[in-house]
C-alpha cells in the first residue's frame, strides 16, 4: 500500500496520458509527486503550453496542477475518489518561467467526503495560489461504468 511508502518517495503517476502527471501527454505538466507525511507535493514551472496572457499562466492549468495533486491525496487515504468541486483562489499571476511549489493534503473526512486544501508558492513561501475541493469516494465499479458509456 503506498500508504506505507516512507516520505520523499516519488508516487507513481496516474497513468502515463494523464495531463498533470502523465511523462507521456505532450501538453501536460509531467508533475513529479512526492510524498511528505500526511500531504504531497511537487516543484512545477508553466511554460509555453500553459500561457494564458502574455508571460502568465493560464487560470485552467494552474487548476489542473492542483486537481491532479489532489488526486495524489488519495494514496495516502488508500482509496479511490473523484473530484465533485473544486475552487481556486488566483492571490497573484502565475509567471511563466517561475519556479512553483505545490503541496496539497486531506483537510478532513466526512463520509465518502474528502475534504482537501493545497497551494502555490513561489521560491520564498509567498503563496499565489490556493484550491479546495471536494472528493467523493467510489468503486472501481465506477470507473468500469463510465468507460461503457458512449
Amino acid at each position: 500500500m503506498v500508504a506505507d511508502l516512507p516520505d520523499g518517495t516519488q508516487l507513481p503517476a496516474h497513468s502515463p496520458g494523464c495531463l498533470g502527471c502523465g511523462p507521456d501527454n505532450p501538453h501536460g505538466h509531467h508533475l513529479e509527486v512526492h510524498r511528505d507525511g500526511d500531504r504531497v507535493h511537487a516543484a512545477l514551472t508553466f511554460d509555453e503550453r500553459h500561457v494564458g496572457a502574455p508571460g502568465i499562466a493560464h487560470g485552467g492549468a494552474v487548476a489542473t496542477v492542483f486537481d491532479d495533486l489532489f488526486g495524489f491525496t488519495l494514496f495516502i487515504v488508500g482509496e479511490l475518489a473523484v473530484t465533485r468541486s473544486l475552487q481556486v483562489e488566483y492571490l497573484a499571476p502565475v509567471r511563466l518561467g517561475t519556479d512553483y511549489t505545490v503541496v496539497a493534503k486531506l483537510d478532513r473526512r466526512e463520509g465518502r467526503r474528502l475534504h482537501v486544501d493545497a497551494h502555490l508558492s513561489e521560491p520564498g513561501g509567498r503563496e499565489i495560489a490556493t484550491a479546495s475541493a471536494l472528493f467523493m469516494t467510489v468503486t472501481l465499479e465506477h470507473f468500469a461504468r463510465a468507460l461503457e458509456q458512449p
